[in-house]
């Protein structure tokens, strides 16, 4: 997969490139399935999640691809965190995992980069996730796609200030912070360099 796949709901300019236009295909086809299985309308789906009904619309068209801000707030409704959900579009890995055929997906409201490191996969409980957020930059959630997920995060450069239900806590080269993902959380790269990080995530 491309490194420098975008999410964002804008009309997609690379809808011209076969691989990128696949992937957003079967993205597309996939959030229209979870609304039917959760038997959602699109009205209802758009009260829940906060998104307008045109846009999400235009997302099970795959007319426009989503930002990072997006799709988790649909991972929320689903109960699914967003790597899982991006999984699902994706063949099954295999035992190793080679650094060519890791996902990554980039978001250009905020240039933060999401290698999925070791993706989810049928009988492991646990994914490694490697983050890279540019110098300034901010990326808020709500809610947690699924409560309770366990979080080991292990800065690798530069400076991250996490803030978990309103308490900042300022991230340097080599601290790990240990949490259960429960309530809103921001991650914001203070500069002067981007902050690189690998997460280790675990479901409840």
């Amino acid at each position: 997969m491309r490194d420098d796949l975008p999410l964002e709901s804008v009309p997609d300019p690379r809808a011209a490139s076969g691989e990128a236009a696949e992937i957003d295909r079967r993205l597309a086809a996939r959030l229209a399935a979870l609304r039917q299985e959760h038997g959602l309308s699109l009205d209802a789906l758009a009260t829940a999640s906060g998104i307008s009904r045109p846009t999400l619309s235009r997302l099970e068209r795959a007319e426009t691809s989503p930002t990072a801000s997006l799709l988790g707030r649909l991972c929320t409704v689903y109960g699914r965190p967003m790597s899982r959900l991006l999984a699902e579009i994706e063949a099954d890995p295999a035992e190793v995992v080679r650094h060519a055929a890791q996902a990554v997906w980039v978001d250009p409201e905020t240039g933060f980069r999401r290698r999925g490191v070791s993706p989810p996969a049928r009988d492991f409980a646990v994914e490694l996730v490697h983050g890279t957020l540019p110098a300034g930059a901010s990326i808020a959630y709500a809610a947690p796609p699924v409560g309770g997920l366990e979080h080991h995060l292990w800065m690798l450069a530069g400076r991250l200030d996490l803030a978990l239900d309103g308490v900042v806590h300022a991230l340097l080269p080599g601290d790990c912070l240990r949490y259960r993902l429960a309530g809103a959380s921001r991650f914001t790269s203070p500069g002067p360099d981007e902050a690189r990080y690998l997460i280790a995530i675990g479901r409840p």
